[in-house]
Parts: C-alpha cells; structure tokens; sequence
C-alpha cells in the first residue's frame, strides 16, 4: 500500500467519524441511580462499571454523552431511554 493510499484511507476515516451523533443523558430528581444504571446496561449495552459512571456524571456534571453513533442507529435507543423517563436527546 503505497503512502497515497494510507493517507487517503486515513482520511475517509476521518470523514465517517465526523457524521456520528450523540445520545446525551440530562440529570433530573426523578430517576434512582439504580433505575439509570440498568437502563443503560439494558438499552445502550453498557457494563454495569460504565453504566454506573455515567450515573455519576450525570448526577455531578449535569449531563453525560451515553452513546455515539449513525443517528439511524441511536434513534431506536433514545426512545427506549424516554420510554424508561430518562431524559435524553440526540445531538
């Protein structure tokens, strides 16, 4: 492979990663951190660890980005995250 095309393929790849979207998970005083954590290991497939500190930081920070990805695929997941009264969007 010459340089040309390592360079190239670098950049494509560069390019698939700048259309990914966001799922951001906002804190609110409704939701127990139990009730948040297993619904991130249900819905966006997180292990208990990361479920646990998203919980954190969005407990802390007020909002924590849970997922990225092509929004076709983050659509479906953010509305089971609604579904379950977490507030989250796509951005």
């Amino acid at each position: 492979m010459s340089t040309k095309e390592k360079i190239k393929e670098q950049f494509d790849t560069l390019t698939d990663e700048s259309h990914l979207n966001e799922i951001v998970l906002f804190n609110d005083e409704v939701n127990t951190f139990d009730h948040v954590i297993e619904t991130l290991v249900d819905v966006c497939s997180h292990t208990y660890e990361q479920a646990e500190q998203c919980a954190l930081l969005v407990h802390y920070k007020g909002k924590c980005i849970v997922k990225t990805g092509q929004y076709e695929d983050l659509e479906p997941q953010c509305g089971k995250l609604l579904e379950a009264g977490l507030s989250a969007e796509i951005i």
